[in-house]
Formats: structure tokens, C-alpha cells, sequence
């Protein structure tokens, strides 16, 4: 048996398999709480029940309180909501869901607030905050325990391609010598099924999949466990299975409108003292313009705030469109700006414009997508989706120009654009957040 790496929780959100006649130890019904059931059942206890025991005791009149059974009710819708979308969000690649918990926990709960005061319906003021602290504690203390005794655990089939699965870190993988399971808990079956593999395998993966244990291609898994998808022919990823979702391509254009619309109306008067620094710091306007690549591969015209000296990519050239680190050009302002992405603000009228997106692979310059078009296959296929503020590579990667570093990100769009779906959104929109407040990837 190989692990590599430490314990995280599980990129694809499976239960363990345990065989016939193996003994349940500790490690086994401690790893059962990590099901969103026993995790709720638990928040329930913990969160909403427990305070309102403490408040009431056994007094029947208490519980039955219209303000006290509102309470318990959102509280419990709150908790459930938030569990699900940590549930679809640890679907995802490199997902913890302890980093995410205390951020939707706490979106859930002003939601259910939000609704509580618009339909004015009465609840308990010190209760409800008390369920939110507490199914807090319950649900980190349940994570924490079933990533301790059940990080993700596949038993690989030997043949084909799956030696390429040890250098993903943080699995663990049992190397099968024979067409048997071990007899430990494990995640799934995985297998390269492109392989001609001998009789006996392909009874042990067909009799796997009758039982009801995960089968996995070795290139499926590879992609879910690190948010890339490699594209050597175009036999393996047609244009049609790469196409996103038509139905919320239109929501998310409706939603980044919506969104744009407000956020232009309420920042105004912090763009426009941005504006007027950038002005002070140096010469030059306080807008930047350029025209980049974008959705369908048509050219538009982005805006953002001038971080670089007036003229420094006047000249429009491959070279001119790269920034190198520590590039000499960025102004003083332009480094904070840059670190802290204010500089992309302005584009919330390209946004406005349906020209881009708040989420979506990061528009290149009309210079450098003619060159990665000529060195990198497939690479006009980023630009079925509109470009965006932020994206999965950005999060993941930052920035890079040098061509092999933009096939590594070129891997990230597509997985993105695979994967297209609001919980990946939402996943990026979290993990901006923590960009902007570290400068991560920043130039």
C-alpha cells in the first residue's frame, strides 16, 4: 500500500467500501461522520436543539413558542443548505471542507435572516446566533475527525496508465496484485480502461461495478483529484463534450449583469478617488485600455486602471503585452493596485457590456493568443466560455506567460469549462476573496 502526502478531505466526495465480514473499528464508524446525514443529525442536536433546552428546560409551553419553532426551523433549514453546498463544493479539486465551513455557514444563516425579517416572521434573537456558533464547532469537530480516519483511499488496477497517479499527493492507493479487494474500507476501483487488460481484470472491474463499488478511469480520476484536463487528441475531448451548459451560460450572463449593475452604483465614488490617486501618482490617464481575445474568440477593448507609466505598451508587441516580475514599468500606486486586483475594477463595464464575465479563463492580449494559438493545441477552445475577472486558473496557478506554465493553465480552463456549474463558481469567488487578502500570483 503507497500513501503519499498527508490526510485532506476527499475531491470527489465518496464513501468508503467496506468488505463482508470486516470488522468495524474506530477508524470506520469515525469516518462515517463525514456524511452530510450524521453531520446534520449531529448540528441539530448540538445547535439547535441543545440551545433551547438550555433556555427552556423541560418546559413544554417554551418549545412550543411561535418565535421558538421558527427559530428551529430556520436554524435547521440553514445548516442543511450550507451542508449541501459544502458537500457539492468538496466535489471539487483541493477542497477542505473545514476552510470553507465558517464562510457558508455564516451565507446561509443572513440568508435564512434576510428572509426571516422581509416576511417579518418572529424568531429568537439570541438563539439563532447560538445555532450558527454552535453547528460551527459541531461540523468542524465532524470534519475534522472523518479526514483524520477516512482520507480518499483507491485500490488501482494494474496496466495502462496509472502509474501516472502516483505523483498526486495526498491519496491513498493500493496497488491490486490480483483480482480481489483488500479487505480495508476503500473509495473506489480505478483502472485505465483504454487498457486491453487481461479476462480476469475485466471480470473483477465488471463484478466491482454490480456491487456497487466506484469504477474509475484512470483519467477521470486524475482530473477530478487536480482540477486539470490534459487534451492530447481531439478524439479524447470533442468540442461537443467540452461545450458548457447552455442554460446557465444565460443565468450566469443574467447574474453578472445584475451583479455589475449593483456593484457600479455602489463603488462609484471609490472608483473615482482611485482614479484620481492613480492621477496624482503619475503621468497618464487613469484608465488603461487594451484589446484582448474574448468570448468566441472575437476581440473587444478591456478595461482597468493604469498600474504601468503612460506609453509602456505603446508599442503593441508580443514583448510588451508580458510582465515580467518585478517589472519596471508598474508605478508605485500600480504595485498595490496590481497585489490587491483594485486594478481589474473597471472592467465591471465589460461586464455591463456582456463582453466578460466575473468568473471565466482570464482574457490574453491580441499578441500573446496569436502566439499561444501557434504553440499550444486546442487553445482557441478557452474562448467558449466568456472570459472573466477571475477563473479557475487564476486561483489555482496566478500568473504566468512562459508557454509551458500557459499549457498548465490552458489544463485548468478546460477542467473549468468541463466542469461549468455554480458550485465551481462560487468555489472561485471564495478563493478570490483570499487572493485579494494575500496577493497571491500578483504582478
Amino acid at each position: 500500500m503507497r500513501r503519499l502526502g498527508g490526510d485532506r478531505d476527499s475531491s470527489i466526495g465518496l464513501a468508503g467500501w467496506r468488505p463482508s465480514g470486516a470488522v468495524a473499528g474506530p477508524e470506520t464508524w469515525l469516518g462515517e461522520f463525514g456524511r452530510l446525514r450524521y453531520q446534520f443529525i449531529g448540528a441539530f442536536i448540538f445547535a439547535v436543539l441543545l440551545p433551547v433546552f438550555l433556555r427552556w428546560g423541560l418546559d413544554l409551553n417554551g418549545w412550543l413558542l411561535a418565535q421558538q419553532i421558527n427559530t428551529i426551523v430556520a436554524s435547521s433549514f440553514a445548516i442543511l443548505a450550507a451542508l449541501m453546498v459544502l458537500r457539492q463544493l468538496s466535489s471539487l479539486p483541493g477542497v477542505r471542507q473545514t476552510y470553507y465551513l465558517v464562510p457558508v455557514l455564516l451565507i446561509s444563516f443572513l440568508v435564512v435572516l434576510a428572509v426571516l425579517l422581509f416576511a417579518r416572521i418572529e424568531y429568537n434573537r439570541y438563539l439563532f446566533p447560538s445555532s450558527l456558533v454552535l453547528s460551527v464547532i459541531w461540523i468542524f469537530f465532524a470534519q475534522s475527525v472523518a479526514r483524520q480516519y477516512r482520507p480518499p483511499h483507491f485500490a488501482v488496477v494494474p496496466g495502462g496508465a496509472v502509474e501516472r497517479l502516483s505523483a498526486i499527493e495526498r491519496v491513498l492507493w493500493t496497488d491490486l496484485h490480483e483480482p480481489a479487494l483488500p479487505n480495508i474500507p476503500i473509495s473506489g476501483v480505478v483502472a485505465d480502461l483504454r487498457e486491453d487488460l487481461a479476462a480476469p481484470w475485466e471480470r473483477f472491474i465488471t463484478q466491482c461495478a454490480l456491487s456497487g463499488i466506484r469504477v474509475f478511469h484512470v483519467k477521470q480520476l486524475q482530473e477530478s483529484l487536480t482540477g486539470r484536463v490534459e487534451i492530447a487528441h481531439l478524439s479524447e475531448n470533442t468540442l461537443g463534450s467540452l461545450n458548457p451548459d447552455a442554460n446557465y451560460l444565460k443565468v450566469k450572463q443574467a447574474a453578472d449583469w445584475l451583479l455589475a449593475f449593483v456593484l457600479l452604483t455602489v463603488s462609484f465614488p471609490i472608483l473615482v478617488g482611485i482614479g484620481i490617486a492613480i492621477r496624482l501618482d503619475s503621468k497618464g490617464p487613469a484608465l488603461f485600455r487594451q484589446t484582448r481575445i474574448g468570448f468566441r474568440g472575437r476581440p473587444f477593448e478591456v478595461v482597468k486602471f493604469r498600474t504601468m507609466r503612460e506609453n509602456a505598451r505603446a508599442d503593441d508587441t508580443l514583448e510588451s503585452a508580458i510582465t515580467r516580475d518585478a517589472d519596471p514599468r508598474i508605478t508605485r500606486l500600480g504595485k498595490f493596485l496590481r497585489r490587491t486586483r483594485l486594478d481589474e475594477l473597471p472592467q465591471v463595464v465589460n461586464v455591463l457590456k456582456g463582453e466578460m464575465s466575473w468568473i471565466g479563463p482570464r482574457p490574453e492580449a491580441v499578441p500573446l493568443s496569436q502566439w499561444y494559438e501557434q504553440e499550444l493545441p486546442f487553445y482557441r477552445y478557452r474562448h467558449i466560455v466568456r472570459p472573466g475577472i477571475s477563473g479557475w486558473a487564476q486561483v489555482n496557478q496566478g500568473h504566468v506567460t512562459a508557454v509551458d506554465q500557459t499549457l498548465e493553465k490552458l489544463h485548468y480552463d478546460f477542467y473549468y469549462i468541463k466542469n461549468f456549474s455554480p458550485w465551481l463558481d462560487i468555489l472561485i469567488l471564495m478563493r478570490t476573496v483570499r487572493t485579494v487578502l494575500t496577493g497571491h500570483g500578483s504582478r
